[in-house]
């Protein structure tokens, strides 16, 4: 990997922001040079790219990932090895993926379990969250193991999913305490789920028991709600908190409006809530519509795509995943009698970055660099891991994507990478493909044809306290603490009579 010499040619280099015609040249796994009409000498060995008419881009980093995720009396059917094989087709060069412990279980012994299976099936570089689904003196002291010795710097929290992951108010206070004296960042799922359990028993008391009752039991408000109580208490705490899977305009303005309020937080559409919606819960085939069924729902809304990628392009939204969580249609037939035993889950890993082109830039609604960005620079400086990824600059990963942004692509189950046998774009066009995905220096994929071994990829640890993220939350410490008001002490009477009880 590390001897491989390339020069990418000719191409317009975009960076989160701003966009140069330049060359690139990478050795060791590293960018080297980046400049016009580079030569670098000697010539033996060397791989020439040519990007004429193309942008090289900084590898996407998918902040959002299950693969081979026991789930729901399943498993999901993507791998660490077709799941990031798919990534590299897409032009996607680092997942992040979430080790889940059951409740009661020990959080280091997941994210080594996690560890254990993407290892040595990993086709480009990965990174873990870890979820916290309990809370006790163990869970906070798994915790700093984690930050200090394992290269966590984030932590999940599931305020849906009753009985099997969902924490409390007092236990999203107390992890939402112990990441900010760790410096990390704190996530959450943000939906009721004591509503979603009422819910489902009414729909399915009513006889709705197809996928549609899926929606019906979880509707927008019960999104919004919890995403608004998340924020006021990661807020009291003075702790940064990132919502993962924006899925409704209600939830979406709640973090817009939190935003704009100053609080620190950053929301996480995905490729599913930007690229399609939740009228598929209402067709006439049931393995249709259950195949779109994911926590918290697609909305039915056909607007809510357009409205979401309306507010990532102006910031009111920072970053994007896919959520992808991949199960077949027998596997989603577990539930064919029961909406709530519908395995949760969607695809996005591999065609993230053509949708979000499609819906985002080739709409008009952002540009070039703020594409960058939401696909890879900002996940890059919100988790700590830039400059090393998400930019092309010197000393930089070489993880790297040749995107041509005149080509197209119609994106189909029958052509793609993923090892689910449904696509929920199945049928879209998009403009914008990646033809050269360079990962950790080496070409990987190149005109559809693959070049990567199971391993390949690396585990990339994250230091806590990102300065993009803890900067303004050290300042805040420093200057926003509440003061005594100064006064003299009350020297009159005092009350002396005993309360009687009635």
């Amino acid at each position: 990997l590390a001897r491989q010499r390339l020069l990418i040619k000719g191409g317009k280099v975009v960076n989160d922001d701003h966009s140069v015609l330049a060359d690139v040249y990478v050795e060791d796994g590293k960018v080297q040079q980046v400049g016009p009409n580079l030569n670098p000498q000697p010539l033996t060995g060397l791989v020439v790219l040519d990007a004429t008419d193309k942008l090289v881009i900084p590898g996407g980093i998918d902040t959002h990932t299950h693969m081979q995720f026991p789930f729901m009396g399943t498993r999901s059917k993507d791998d660490f090895y077709t799941g990031t094989k798919a990534a590299i087709a897409g032009g996607t060069t680092m997942i992040i993926d979430f080790a889940i412990p059951q409740k009661g279980c020990s959080l280091v012994e997941a994210f080594d379990t996690w560890k254990s299976w993407a290892d040595p099936k990993v086709c480009c570089d990965y990174a873990l969250h870890v979820a916290v689904t309990w809370w006790s003196n163990k869970v906070k002291e798994e915790m700093k193991i984690l930050v200090q010795n394992k290269g966590v710097n984030s932590f999940k929290m599931f305020m849906a999913y009753k009985d099997v992951y969902m924490v409390n108010d007092e236990e999203l206070y107390a992890a939402f305490s112990c990441c900010k004296e760790l410096g990390a960042i704190a996530q959450v799922h943000a939906e009721n789920g004591e509503l979603i359990a009422q819910g489902a028993k009414k729909m399915l008391a009513m006889g709705i028991t197809g996928p549609e009752g899926h929606e019906l039991c979880r509707p927008e408000e019960v999104e919004a709600e919890a995403t608004q109580r998340a924020i006021t208490i990661a807020n009291a705490v003075n702790c940064p908190l990132y919502v993962v899977h924006v899925m409704s305009k209600s939830a979406a303005r709640v973090i817009s409006h939190a935003r704009r309020e100053g609080k620190v937080v950053y929301g996480e559409p995905i490729a599913a809530s930007l690229g399609t919606d939740g009228t598929n819960y209402w067709n006439k085939d049931w393995a249709h519509a259950a195949a779109y069924v994911m926590g918290p729902p697609l909305r039915p809304d056909p607007s809510t795509p357009g409205f979401l990628m309306n507010l990532l392009a102006n910031d009111d939204l920072s970053v994007t995943g896919t959520d992808n969580c991949t199960f077949d249609i027998c596997q989603k037939a577990l539930g064919k009698d029961n909406f709530t035993k519908i395995p949760n889950g969607v695809n996005g890993v591999e065609d993230r970055m053509s949708v979000i082109w499609e819906k985002g830039v080739h709409s008009g609604k952002m540009d070039e660099n703020r594409f960058v960005a939401v696909t890879s620079t900002n996940a890059a400086k919100i988790f700590n891991l830039y400059p090393q990824k998400g930019r092309i600059a010197v000393g930089s990963d070489a993880d790297i994507v040749i995107w041509d942004p005149k080509a197209t692509r119609m994106i189909s189950a029958k052509t793609h990478h993923q090892a689910n046998d449904f696509n929920i774009f199945e049928g879209m066009i998009c403009h914008g493909v990646p033809v050269v995905t360079v990962s950790r220096g080496k070409v990987v994929y190149e005109g559809g044809a693959f070049s990567v071994t199971a391993g390949e990829g690396k585990y990339v640890s994250r230091p806590p306290f990102p300065p993009y993220v803890y900067k303004r939350v050290r300042q805040r410490e420093q200057v926003c603490q509440p003061v005594p008001v100064k006064r003299a002490p009350y020297t009159d009477a005092v009350s002396r009579t005993a309360a009687t009880p009635k």
